[in-house]
């Protein structure tokens, strides 16, 4: 009995010593981020949150069939709302009030590939507007509005809201 007891004491020794003696890996170590290592630029982000820039392409035809966005601005300590036309690719400035907003391109058919954003059509299927909003000389969001989906990447602000409702023909 003391025989078989010391043979299992010695293999139950032998498979520790065997386990604890593999060579651990350590998990890979990802790459710092872009423009995080010294003397290396930052590279421009893409204001949806997906990482490097993608290029807006605004196709012909939409640039020929439309010229506006009505954009509604909520003044939320007066409780009330006020809707501009604004043309595309133009700096409004809010009446009355520190806010500016500095409209790009409009897309009726918003659609995002790996690279691009572009429209699909000229057909009001996903309508989108490129904005940059400003607070005070100070930006307070730069992205697309969405008409159909304003909740989608939505400006947020205690004291205003900005939302597109609509792009304007020529």
């Amino acid at each position: 009995m003391k025989r078989l007891s010391l043979v299992f004491a010695a293999l139950l020794v032998i498979s520790l010593a065997g386990v604890s003696c593999k060579k651990k890996e350590n998990p890979p170590v990802p790459p710092p981020p872009q423009g995080e290592m010294p003397g290396m630029p930052e590279a421009p982000h893409d204001p949806m949150g997906g990482g490097p820039e993608k290029k807006v392409v605004v196709p012909e035809e939409v640039q020929a069939t439309w010229k506006a966005v009505k954009i509604e601005v909520e003044f939320k300590e007066k409780k009330s709302k006020e809707a501009f036309t604004i043309p595309l690719n133009s700096v409004f400035k809010v009446p009355d009030t520190d806010l500016v907003l500095k409209i790009g391109g409009f897309l009726p058919h918003f659609t995002m590939t790996a690279d691009q954003i572009t429209s699909g059509s000229s057909d009001l299927v996903n309508p989108a507007c490129n904005i940059e909003i400003l607070i005070g000389e100070k930006q307070s969001y730069k992205g697309w509005l969405f008409a159909k989906f304003p909740d989608v990447h939505p400006f947020e602000n205690d004291k205003y809201g900005v939302k597109l409702l609509e792009g304007i023909k020529k």
